[in-house]
């Protein structure tokens, strides 16, 4: 036998053990290995027998047969041969999947639940459809048909919106423009002098009052040890103190009501030098009168102390003859 004639078998004997490894390694992977099962799809592009079954992403066997239902011909069944000792379980979901874009059609598997039951050869395995490309043309070609619409709308909006905002810049320029802020400027500066001018008059009216309030807590606190002393004298001195009583408290709402309109009055103080200009000058002569009112009374206070008791001046005395 000649050298040509050697190579040739030996080529032809590598090739049959080749073949019978291969056969070998097939049979043993996806043979007898295998557990069949089954699943229902709507559409099944591309999908044929031969093709990949990827649990979770992972080769784990090929499509067997790819047919119509018998008993829905709106389904097509899928066979499938999956590795033996692979988890599908009842929350596994079927449908069509791929390693890659350039990579042929596969059926994928989800790996499901932890909890959930394994299931048995020949089951199906719940399925779930996928998008097209049909679908997906048909749903571009929709919205590329609204579109032009849908630009032309958004372009009237557009315009509409520009004008509203123009319209707005246009009025904030004129309410922020320059004789605004000055005259903004100078109510305020007004406003913080006479605020400036007013306070001590205003101090010295509160002090007044805390010194009236102070002198009839004098005299109610020396009034009442004399309460104490005699049964005769509580009756005189409970008669004095209901004497005294009323005008004391008339005193003292005045002195309120006084208090109150000057609180009152420098509260309102900002309100009307922002809102009228004119009646700036009225509110401070009501602030005048009810100074020189407070005055007064100080006065008479100081010169008749007797009058916080005594409605009536006392008798001057005669002199002896």
């Amino acid at each position: 036998m000649n050298t040509n004639a050697r190579v040739g078998t030996f080529v032809i004997g590598a090739l049959v053990l080749l073949g019978l490894a291969v056969y070998y390694v097939g049979n043993e992977q996806w043979g007898r290995h295998t557990t069949p099962y089954k699943t229902y799809l709507k559409y099944a592009g591309g999908i044929g027998p031969g093709a990949d079954v990827l649990f979770g992403g992972i080769n784990v066997g090929r499509v067997n047969a790819v047919r119509a239902w018998d008993h829905d011909p709106t389904y097509i069944e899928i066979l499938l041969d999956v590795k033996g000792g692979t988890p599908v379980n009842q929350k596994s979901v079927a449908k069509l999947g791929s390693v890659s874009l350039m990579s042929n059609p596969a059926v994928s598997i989800t790996t499901g639940s932890h909890d959930a039951p394994l299931l048995k050869a020949g089951e199906a395995i719940p399925s779930e459809e996928t998008v097209s490309l049909d679908d997906m043309a048909r749903k571009l070609s929709g919205i590329a048909d609204n579109a032009d619409e849908l630009i032309t709308q958004v372009q009237g909006d557009l315009k509409q919106i520009s004008a509203r905002a123009s319209v707005l810049l246009s009025n904030l320029n004129d309410v922020t423009g320059s004789a605004n802020r000055q005259q903004l400027a100078g109510i305020l500066s007004q406003a913080n002098e006479l605020l400036a001018a007013q306070s001590p008059r205003i101090d010295r009216i509160t002090a007044q009052i805390e010194s009236l309030t102070h002198d009839a807590d004098d005299v109610v606190k020396k009034a009442g040890p004399l309460i104490d002393h005699a049964d005769g004298a509580i009756v005189n001195v409970s008669s004095m103190v209901d004497q005294v009583r009323d005008p004391v408290k008339e005193d003292l709402v005045a002195l309120k009501s006084t208090m109150d309109q000057a609180k009152n009055l420098i509260t309102g103080l900002q309100v009307l030098v922002r809102s009228n200009d004119d009646n700036i000058h009225d509110a401070l002569e009501n602030i005048r009168i009810a100074t020189e009112n407070l005055d007064q009374l100080t006065d008479d206070t100081k010169q008749r102390p007797w009058s916080l008791i005594r409605i009536r001046q006392p008798p001057d005395r005669q002199v002896p003859k």
